[in-house]
């Protein structure tokens, strides 16, 4: 059974996922990982999500305060050995569960043209394609979605 806890930036597990996360990264954007990495720092993040099974952590994902109306979510990520579970799914919810209850309305995100797995994981969960935001303005391999909260 997959359990999900709320937790912050500073939890060993969510460190050493998000090692794993920006190899994987690496491995996929190439010669764009520097530019990427510079925005992905994750200290001081508030609000951070990690997915269990038996005790083991197997994902993570974060929310970060966008503006006063918009939180963005980052550093999403399931192990090779644990994708294809529904893991993803699961902490994508909770992150926008607690982006409602932080009263906030809207969840945006940035991923890379690579990254098919997570595209199609955005928009399953009904993530709107938007224009580039912020540092991705201009970015040839970046995406950008939306979606507005109920």
């Amino acid at each position: 059974m997959i359990q999900l806890i709320r937790t912050d930036s500073e939890n060993k597990d969510f460190i050493e996922l998000v090692k794993h996360l920006d190899i994987y990264l690496a491995e996929k954007d190439g010669d764009d990982h520097a530019f990427y990495n510079q925005f992905n720092k994750i200290d001081k993040i508030k609000f951070v999500v990690i997915a269990y099974e038996n005790e083991k952590p197997m994902g993570c994902g974060a929310i970060k305060e966008y503006d006063p109306t918009t939180m963005e979510i980052k550093r999403m990520f399931v192990t090779p050995e644990s994708r294809g579970k529904g893991i993803a799914s699961k902490i994508l919810k909770e992150l926008e569960n607690w982006t409602k209850e932080l009263s906030f309305t809207k969840c945006i995100l940035e991923t890379g043209k690579r990254q098919k797995e997570a595209i199609e994981l955005y928009k399953k969960a009904g993530y709107k394609l938007i224009s580039k935001y912020g540092q991705y303005i201009g970015v040839e391999n970046s995406f950008c979605f939306a979606k507005e909260l109920k």
